[in-house]
């Protein structure tokens, strides 16, 4: 079953009796959130079938490792949105499954009328390289790079 986005849900709900509830949970049980529907087990299952390693992945998101492998252990929180966006560049994440990451991750989505993230969506769809790279261009055009561990760059 695909997962629904949260209108779909609304609506759903809209026309729900609460006797209908447990139903409702039943119908839309990959729409939710849970531990085996959470951030983290979904990154690492993308991670796992496109053959990417975790420590790949902090490597070229230019992450510590050890706080990268808290973040998706759920040890450690962040509230850098950019942080994410650099792991799921790296993981070679898609745009679409990095908007589902950062949903997941309780984060905004990247949003096309924001200048600095309609830029980053290009970035995601074309790949022009590296995470420095995109922190080149996005500085070409006089926004801020993707910050990391909190840091500006």
């Amino acid at each position: 079953m695909q997962e629904k986005d949260t209108n779909e849900l609304e609506n759903t709900l809209g026309k729900t009796h609460l006797s209908d509830y447990d139903k409702y949970l039943k119908n839309n049980k990959d729409s939710m959130l849970s531990e085996s529907n959470s951030f983290s087990t979904y990154v690492k299952e993308l991670m796992n079938k496109k053959k990417i390693k975790q420590q790949e992945v902090f490597l070229k998101a230019d992450v510590p490792e050890r706080y990268g492998y808290k973040l998706l252990s759920g040890e450690k929180h962040t509230k850098q949105r950019d942080v994410i966006v650099r792991i799921c560049y790296a993981a070679e994440f898609t745009l679409s499954e990095t908007q589902r990451a950062l949903r997941k991750y309780g984060m905004a989505e990247l949003y096309a009328k924001d200048e600095r993230d309609a830029l980053i969506m290009i970035a995601f769809n074309e790949r022009p390289g590296s995470i420095i790279d995109v922190n080149t261009m996005l500085k070409s055009h006089g926004l801020q790079p993707l910050r990391t561990s909190g840091v500006q760059e």
